[in-house]
């Protein structure tokens, strides 16, 4: 019998939790992550971040978030948790180690890391879909003279005090950094394009994010409407402020890859005039922002909230594994074919909760590489 060389690319909650579900099956890993820190990509969040999914819906396989964290948990209590996490586990990843190449050896894999090469009999992709921030290549961008950042590097709002920033994008980073810089004083436009679908992060303490678990299969027949009459019923129209909901919220999320505003704060921000919706942005030029609508607006910052992309084009590109939006054409129950040994881990965007997804990606997991012959 073939002992599995493992190899788990990627040290934040998917990396871990796919690491730890393996080794309480007695599967040894190698865990391998670029940043010198575990969980890299939930510390440098802004300040006021907290998970969009409950707190009761987002532990890892085999240890529940302390309950003392609350229902909605903040940035440093999570990175707190996936630190225990990795003790509790005994997980030590290899920190400052990048992922530079992947290629067939035998019926395994090379895998070639700044520090040198592995072979690995399987490969399990935990990077995360929000790798690459984006920022649109707008005209008369090299020429614009306020500051341009994309919202991965906003912390906190103190930076911005006295002056207007444009906040562009219309998913939750976006209206959540809009309405933390609207709460300390801050004078806020937001550039939208596609109004969002939005939905209340809870009704009354009873969180939504159930309902998106129990429609995760449901046809989009089914869905756009309840999803409209939800809306109705516990969103104000907001259509003169310049936020009109979307006709079929679920066939824009399938179409766009934007889950739904998850409300907070955001719509009360709106309705008070903190944050006002300007049109989608179509040029930038010299001081001034030019809108989808011909108008105009002089912001001292814009921050862009306008996504990410997994970056895997350097490793799968060439492999032709990777969909359109550079996602892994195969997932945490493996590949066929040129994709044999390699799996994914929490690479997707869903409505029903990336951590919860992780946990059921690493049963997967589990399960496919026991069926493997060894």
């Amino acid at each position: 019998m073939t002992r599995p060389q493992i190899v788990v690319v990627g040290a934040g909650a998917a990396g871990l939790g796919a690491a730890a579900r393996l080794g309480q099956a007695g599967i040894a890993t190698r865990v391998l992550d670029r940043a010198d820190t575990l969980g890299s990509a939930w510390r440098t969040r802004y300040d006021s971040f907290r998970l969009h999914t409950v707190r009761w819906l987002s532990g890892l396989p085999g240890l529940p978030i302390p309950r003392g964290y609350g229902d909605w948990v903040a940035r440093d209590d999570f990175v707190r948790y996936l630190e225990d996490y990795a003790d509790r586990f005994r997980l030590h990843p290899e920190l400052g180690v990048e992922l530079q190449g992947l290629r067939r050896h035998g019926t395994g894999w090379r895998v070639q890391t700044s520090t040198g090469e592995l072979v690995a009999t399987h490969v399990v992709l935990a990077t995360g879909a929000c790798t690459v921030p984006l920022v649109p290549d707008w005209a008369g961008r090299e020429g614009f003279g306020p500051p341009l950042l994309h919202s991965s590097t906003y912390r906190r709002p103190e930076p911005y005090a006295g002056q207007r920033v444009l906040v562009v994008g219309s998913g939750n980073s976006a209206t959540e950094i809009a309405t933390d810089l609207a709460g300390s004083g801050v004078a806020v436009d937001l550039a939208v394009r596609t109004p969002p679908a939005i939905l209340r992060r809870d009704l009354h303490g009873i969180p939504t994010q159930p309902l998106g678990i129990a429609l995760r299969y449901a046809p989009a027949a089914v869905v756009n409407p309840l999803a409209a009459v939800t809306r109705r019923l516990t969103v104000p129209d907001l259509t003169e402020l310049g936020l009109p909901a979307p006709a079929q919220p679920y066939s824009q999320f399938r179409r766009t890859s934007t889950v739904p505003v998850l409300d907070h704060g955001f719509v009360a921000a709106v309705q008070a005039g903190s944050v006002r919706v300007r049109a989608g942005v179509a040029a930038l030029d010299g001081d001034e922002v030019v809108h989808d609508d011909g108008s105009r607006t002089r912001p001292d910052a814009v921050i862009a909230a306008t996504g990410y992309r997994p970056g895997l084009e350097p490793l799968l590109g060439s492999l032709g594994l990777l969909d359109r939006a550079g996602l892994p054409t195969f997932g945490s129950r493996g590949g066929r074919g040129p994709a044999a040994g390699l799996f994914g881990v929490g690479i997707s965007i869903t409505l029903s909760g990336l951590l919860r997804e992780i946990g059921l990606d690493s049963r997967h997991l589990l399960r496919a590489l026991l069926q493997q012959p060894r």
